[in-house]
């Protein structure tokens, strides 16, 4: 305490920041300048509490063949219509707790071990991420399915169908389709998806070994292992032409056909430098960026106030994407915006 008001007074350093950089309450620190003197628990038992021989008692009662499977509760309100009484139900507790008897006896449900998917692109064509999502109809009830596969490197929509139902056999009719038209090799890609029915089919898995693809999935309960679908999907849903509702299938699909047209072609994606994603798929990235570049120095030749006198920098696409960065990205890119700031 001493300390804090010492330093204070010769660097005048705030007593709240002071404070919280000790992790030390501030009531505490003023209660000490007023002079109060840290209060002690008492130590002495209650005087109402029970002795050890009425403990043991009770611990024999809890643990007896007629109520080693009854809560506390049902043992205290039995053993009251039966005309005992031996201490409160909280006070079984915590005889139980210190037996360490208190836990939950029931089976609890266990979630399998998973290991934490950490996947990497440094190209087109090295990941792709699917996923299916709901379209309301304008009958109740009644949804229209749409699979996307998305490249996760480019965010270029490499395949998608629409359909009234959710297929195995579609969705590897989809993959099988869409490898076929990106000339996809063997053990060149990794598909990447959650744990839906139609992801972790045989169907689908006896497909993507036939063509030495390598499927991953999320952890269970685990929606941002696949951020890059469900952000396109919102995307999808939150765009001023999305109806909401279709009257039907035809309806759905011809959408569907305009949206990811544009979406490749016209939408300029913040994830990869302002590019759309058919420039970054067909590798013609550079090409944008040096053109772009080069209209920003003839500007700032011709008027560099309106740069501050500041050439612009050659922006890039970004050199991996990754679905859960190993920590050690993440420490990287951490420090890379801590200099920039």
């Amino acid at each position: 305490m001493d300390t804090i008001t010492q330093t204070k007074q010769t660097q005048g350093v705030a007593i709240n920041a002071l404070c919280d950089a000790l992790n030390i309450p501030r009531a505490t620190y003023y209660r000490r300048q007023a002079g109060a003197q840290p209060t002690s628990k008492m130590s002495m038992p209650p005087h109402n509490a029970l002795c050890d021989k009425e403990k043991q008692t009770v611990l024999n009662i809890l643990h007896s063949e007629r109520f080693v499977d009854k809560t506390p509760y049902a043992v205290y309100y039995t053993l009251l219509d039966e005309g005992e009484y031996y201490c409160s139900p909280r006070t079984m507790y915590r005889l139980l707790e210190s037996q360490s008897e208190n836990k939950d006896r029931r089976g609890q449900r266990n979630h399998r071990d998973t290991i934490k998917p950490e996947l990497i692109a440094l190209q087109p064509n090295e990941v792709w991420s699917w996923d299916i999502t709901k379209l309301l109809s304008i009958q109740r009830l009644v949804y229209y399915y749409l699979y996307v596969i998305l490249d996760i490197y480019s965010r270029y929509v490499v395949g998608w169908l629409i359909a009234d139902r959710e297929s195995k056999e579609m969705a590897r009719k989809l993959i099988q389709e869409t490898a076929l038209k990106q000339g996809i090799q063997r053990n060149q890609l990794t598909l990447h998806a959650d744990n839906g029915p139609s992801m972790t089919s045989n169907t689908v898995a006896q497909l993507l070994e036939h063509l030495g693809i390598l499927k991953t999935h999320n952890r269970p309960y685990t929606s941002n292992d696949n951020p890059f679908s469900e952000s396109q999907f919102k995307t999808l849903k939150y765009c001023p032409e999305f109806p909401g509702r279709f009257d039907d299938l035809k309806e759905a699909e011809k959408f569907c056909k305009s949206f990811f047209n544009w979406y490749n072609k016209e939408h300029y994606h913040s994830g990869i430098a302002w590019l759309t994603p058919e420039s970054v798929h067909c590798r013609q990235a550079e090409q944008v960026l040096e053109n772009r570049h080069q209209t920003l120095m003839n500007a700032y030749i011709k008027d560099p106030i309106r740069f501050n006198h500041k050439p612009p920098k050659l922006r890039q696409p970004p050199e991996a994407v990754y679905i859960n960065p190993p920590q050690t990205v993440l420490i990287s890119s951490l420090q890379e915006e801590m200099v920039m700031a």
